[in-house]
């Protein structure tokens, strides 16, 4: 019973290697000529540099013990650290009192706890109202002023929309569980805790370390196409995925085209598809109703872009990252890969710094040169005084289109459309962040993928429940 996977991202090489370790020859196809997806790892004489910045952590069991198996010994351990700068200071995040009062100033501080307090009580008395939008969310959860500190900033540079656009689903889906709620939670609250002292309830925290590819996320799924193409399975590179026939509800073949102009049909009893949703309904054949074409082209992605920089120092801070909540500069993140992992950088007398920024095609920052992007990037790290004087001795620029799916205010009804029509195609399977137009951890696609797997053989998992109903958190009790 062959399979052909589009995509050759975590969740296309997942389903493959998956596959392929069970005797079952799968085809997987991947437009570029590399795998990984958003998560490869691109090399810049000699120095690693990943997309984004990708910690391996999970809850799930499987997703783990597929993770070291491919890995082994070269699944490193790393510990966690990183900071918020916001108007000039450096916060820690976790946010911790002392640290965010001398920040904010005693004044500020105060007017955060109270906005905060009043946003607790309209929320238990049921008088905060309407939650349709990321801002309304947030707000009732953690107060105006919170809001316009530590989310209101950040979240608009990745999405490039008003917050007040952005569906209140991205705030349940990111924020309930982790980051900056808990952090908050725990720097407003922890004051009270200790004049309770016997209060049972748990302190919640980040979890302070996770696991990483030795020399990046590339390698890991590098080695999962070996091991896939190992056990008989096939990974076609340069492949894109042109057309997709169908008829009476069920996918009869995938039409790709290579590189050199010529195309390939590959035909198959089960198709998992990694690739954007959006694509996919667009290169139907037949073609999917006018309503769903609608529905597809409604939903949109955001653009990553980072800017890769050698910089001539050891050791310039400790952090893994750094969120860049600063309105005056246009980074969104600050990744610094030798605190990933130490063997992403050639010469231990320098660092390799990567600065990400997020676009729309007409984006001028989208259009900029290579170069006039180092300058900048070397321009917004000397602002940060986190250069502490060195010398920028090299860049490179790497763009990644359709990154992030947006979650637009009414998003959901188009992508209700989509799906419903999706689902009427008894072998076709759509999984992970491209797939299903949803924003998941690598964990996440990978799950959807494993299920994906399973339903081949007779399992009736629900995969669009993962990462909706799926109990997740990226936190300890302590």
């Amino acid at each position: 019973m062959r399979t052909v996977i589009f995509g050759a991202g975590p969740a296309g090489l997942a389903a493959g290697y998956v596959l392929a370790k069970a005797g079952k020859a799968p085809v997987v196809i991947e437009k570029s000529a590399s795998v990984g997806g958003i998560s490869r790892t691109v090399c810049y004489k000699g120095y690693y540099f990943d997309l984004g910045g990708h910690r391996f952590f999970t809850k799930f069991d499987e997703v783990q013990a597929l993770w070291e198996e491919v890995l082994g010994d070269e699944f490193l351990k790393r510990p966690r650290l990183s900071r918020i700068y916001y108007d000039g200071q450096f916060y820690d995040y976790p946010l911790r009192a002392t640290n965010a009062v001398r920040n904010l100033g005693l004044r500020e501080a105060s007017r955060c706890m109270v906005s905060y307090a009043k946003a607790r009580v309209q929320a238990r008395l049921g008088l905060s109202g309407e939650e349709a939008s990321f801002e309304q969310w947030v707000s009732h959860r953690f107060g105006d002023r919170l809001f316009d500190i530590f989310f209101r900033s950040y979240t608009e540079k990745v999405w490039g929309i008003p917050v007040s656009e952005i569906g209140a689903e991205w705030a349940s889906q990111r924020i309930k569980n982790l980051d900056l709620g808990a952090a908050v939670r725990d720097a407003l609250e922890r004051p009270l805790r200790r004049l309770r002292p016997t209060s049972k309830v748990g302190v919640t925290s980040l979890i302070e370390e996770f696991h990483y590819p030795r020399t990046g996320p590339g390698l890991m799924y590098d080695r999962m196409q070996a091991k896939t193409e190992a056990f008989g399975g096939t990974v076609a590179l340069r492949q894109e995925v042109v057309r997709v026939l169908h008829r009476d509800g069920r996918i009869e073949a995938a039409i790709t085209r290579g590189s050199d102009g010529v195309e390939t049909r590959w035909d198959a009893e089960w198709f998992i598809s990694s690739i954007p949703l959006t694509r996919l309904v667009l290169q139907m054949d037949p073609p999917a109703p006018e309503a769903v074409q609608a529905a597809a082209r409604s939903l949109t992605f955001r653009h990553l872009l980072t800017v890769d920089l050698v910089v001539d120092h050891p050791d310039l801070f400790p952090d893994n990252w750094i969120y860049i909540h600063d309105n005056r500069l246009k980074v969104g993140r600050i990744q610094n890969f030798k605190n990933w992992s130490p063997h992403m950088v050639p010469d231990p007398s320098r660092t390799s710094l990567g600065l990400e920024y997020f676009c729309f095609s007409e984006d001028a920052l989208w259009q900029s040169s290579d170069a006039d992007l180092v300058a900048l990037a070397t321009r917004e790290m000397e602002l940060t005084g986190l250069l502490k004087g060195a010398q920028v001795v090299d860049g490179t620029v790497v763009r990644v289109p359709m990154a992030y799916p947006v979650y637009r205010t009414g998003y959901e009804a188009h992508l209700e459309t989509v799906i419903a029509w999706l689902k009427q195609f008894e072998n076709l399977q759509p999984v992970g962040r491209y797939g299903m137009f949803k924003y998941n951890n690598a964990d996440h696609s990978i799950l959807t993928a494993l299920l994906a797997v399973e339903n081949q053989s007779g399992a009736r998992h629900d995969i669009w429940s993962v990462n909706t109903d799926t109990e997740y958190h990226e936190v300890r009790k302590g």
